[in-house]
């Protein structure tokens, strides 16, 4: 009995020290990569057919390219994928945590690896976050072939990467992940792990809503959710609640996203300046693009505000453009800031339901002409025809306004815009006012 044991005492610590020896598990993510191209899932336009990677890898032939595409898409999996078609050294960096003396480094090795007989395909992440001058580093070394350049950005290449750059460069747009394909990464995911995801159907939907494309989140989720007993299985309640409590919600292209722009931009609309701080703070802390919001900000002031208080766009312009200056976080002082003024100054959709009318008169009335006298006679023919005849040049007149009627002939004149008593549209209504009585006047006068 007393050697079975020992015999135990000491397997027990045999097996002891081989965990403290084994490495953590590699993430489900990771372990789920394909290992090859045509099993990229939501990228057939790219991997399967004539798509562009496709006809790459029957070639043989790899070109410098960047990967356009949302987060969790398979940008960094192709590019993998790619250097093993290929056979090239595959060497993956990020913009985030990479200067240009790492570069040369790089750039060096990849040099002498080529001089030995093998090729180097440098992966770059978030090549965006190179700035022009980071970016023309690259260029004489892609030029010579020295690097096979796979590039990959969430930003349009077109606004964040220089010309030179792009010229040298094919450029490939990835798609967010669809309803389709998330549901096949849950799918290999359960083949890896062995047991189905403790989910009722409409949790399971949620879950791939909860993911708003991104194939990695899925993934991550799906890790979490399988270390769950297999009953009960969750529904969407308790499914948001568990999720909930390991990391905030907030899905930027779905329900939450237009949620909370809604809330924001009512509670503005309501001069809620404290509620509106409010929904802006959670938009920002669950990821939300602010610049998303600074478009949001002027959209309001010229849609809510309008003319009750003409610096409420001049305000949301300069909020933008201060936090294009200085980014994140300083930057989104701005924001809070003109979520302030825009809050508290009046409101007045007047112009808004003005040039709405106005788009409805014309379409109703067609293509009238404007009236002969307002068309400008450059020709003799176009003289001897009327136009411009009884033009009265308003600066002529003693009050600066000539009175004239500019509605097409045949047209009635129509009242658009009618400001409201607040703010600058009282003064602005008191000018509409004088040039009505002074227009009455002078035809009353004709």
């Amino acid at each position: 009995m007393a050697g079975r044991g020992g015999a135990r005492g000491g397997g027990a610590g045999h097996r002891g020290s081989d965990l403290l020896a084994t490495p953590p598990e590699r993430p489900l993510a990771d372990r789920l990569r394909p290992s090859r191209l045509g099993d990229v899932v939501g990228q057939e336009h790219l991997v399967h057919g004539d798509g562009p990677l496709a006809r790459m890898a029957r070639d043989g032939r790899l070109a410098s390219m960047i990967l356009w595409g949302p987060p969790g898409c398979g940008k960094t999996t192709i590019a993998g994928l790619l250097a093993g078609l290929a056979d090239l050294e595959f060497v993956a960096l990020s913009a985030v945590m990479t200067g240009v003396p790492e570069l040369r480094k790089v750039f060096a090795e990849a040099a002498a690896r080529r001089d030995a007989g093998r090729g180097t395909l440098l992966f770059m992440d978030e090549i965006h976050r190179f700035n022009r001058a980071q970016q023309d580093a690259f260029l004489p070394h892609v030029e010579s072939g020295v690097v096979t350049l796979v590039g990959a950005t969430t930003e349009n290449p077109s606004f964040e990467l220089n010309a030179a750059l792009l010229s040298r460069c094919q450029v490939l747009v990835l798609k967010r992940l669809g309803d389709d394909a998330l549901e096949k990464l849950l799918l290999r995911a359960e083949g890896e792990l062995g047991h189905a995801l403790p989910l009722e159907p409409d949790a399971r939907a949620a879950l791939r809503a909860m993911a708003d494309g991104d194939g990695r989140y899925l993934l991550n989720l799906a890790e979490e959710l399988m270390r769950l007993p297999p009953e009960p299985a969750l529904d969407t309640a308790r499914l948001a609640a568990l999720v909930q409590k390991r990391m905030p919600l907030y899905d930027k292209a779905q329900e939450g996203h237009y949620n909370l722009i809604s809330a924001l931009h009512k509670s503005l609309r309501g001069s809620d300046t404290d509620a509106a701080l409010y929904w802006l703070a959670r938009m920002l802390a669950g990821g939300e693009d602010p610049l998303f919001v600074a478009r949001r900000l002027v959209r309001f002031a010229v849609e809510d505000v309008g003319l009750a208080d003409p610096q409420a766009l001049v305000q949301a312009i300069a909020a933008k453009d201060c936090y294009d200056f200085l980014g994140s976080p300083e930057g989104e002082l701005a924001l809070a800031q003109c979520v302030i003024y825009l809050g508290t100054a009046p409101k007045s959709n007047a112009a808004y339901l003005a040039f709405g009318e106005a788009n409805r008169a014309a379409r109703d009335t067609g293509s009238l002409m404007p009236p002969m006298h307002v068309l400008n006679a450059p020709t003799r023919l176009m003289r001897e025809l009327g136009y411009g005849k009884g033009y009265a040049y308003d600066h002529d007149a003693a009050d600066g306004f000539s009175g004239q009627d500019y509605f097409p002939e045949g047209m009635a004149r129509r009242q658009f815009y009618r400001p409201v008593e607040r703010g600058f549209e009282r003064e602005i209504a008191k000018r509409l006012e004088y040039w009505a009585r002074l227009r009455a006047e002078r035809r009353g006068g004709a």
